[in-house]
């Protein structure tokens, strides 16, 4: 069985990739705690290439990394690729991304994600972006999910991505539209 390492030390990342991955043959691992990846590329895209890149070479093994956030349109794409690190609570960035919607009529965003595979040498073997449109409420909404899903709601479901079920965000999310476009890319790779 191949090993295939997932480039964060997050156990929860770590569930959510497996269950994409189930119908694979992969031993996935998390990434070394001791590896830290500094993300200075300017898109997601970027960002998935340097963390899968640099953990496959550290391990010397295949690893995937995804990299993923919310753009807002109103914002000029903000918080983007400093998602995570817009605030320091999820509750902390929901708060601050509201606020800064406070008095914009706009309210049009999308959730990006980008994935990618390197092969233990470090090189790309592999790469996909997902991509779901939808809108900031003005409140939060729904008790499921994490980071600014009590907010972004999906017109086509009415409904945010914090009261989806696992089964509908999995199909709808850009974390699933990317492994989406992956997985028949991955089939293909002789390894």
């Amino acid at each position: 069985m191949t090993s295939l390492v997932v480039a964060t030390s997050n156990p929860g990342k770590l569930k959510e990739m497996q269950a994409y991955l189930d119908d694979f043959r992969w031993e996935l691992t998390l990434k070394s705690p001791e590896i830290e990846i500094e993300e200075t590329g300017d898109t997601f895209m970027a960002n998935a290439h340097l963390k899968a890149s640099q953990v496959a070479l550290a391990m010397g093994k295949w690893a995937i990394a995804d990299d993923s956030g919310l753009a807002v349109d109103a914002l000029n794409g903000a918080p983007g690729i400093h998602s995570a690190r817009y605030a320091k609570t999820d509750s902390d960035r929901i708060d601050r991304l509201l606020g800064e919607l406070e008095n914009k009529t706009n309210r049009q965003a999308k959730f990006v994600c980008a994935i990618a595979l390197a092969n233990p040498d470090g090189a790309i073997a592999l790469q996909s972006e997902g991509i779901c449109h939808g809108e900031i409420l003005r409140i939060p909404r729904g008790e499921a999910g994490f980071g600014y899903d009590p907010i972004f709601f999906v017109p086509e479901q009415s409904l945010t991505f914090a009261e989806m079920s696992p089964e509908q965000k999995i199909s709808l999310s850009h974390r699933g539209r990317a492994f989406a476009a992956l997985l028949p890319q991955l089939a293909t790779l002789k390894i």
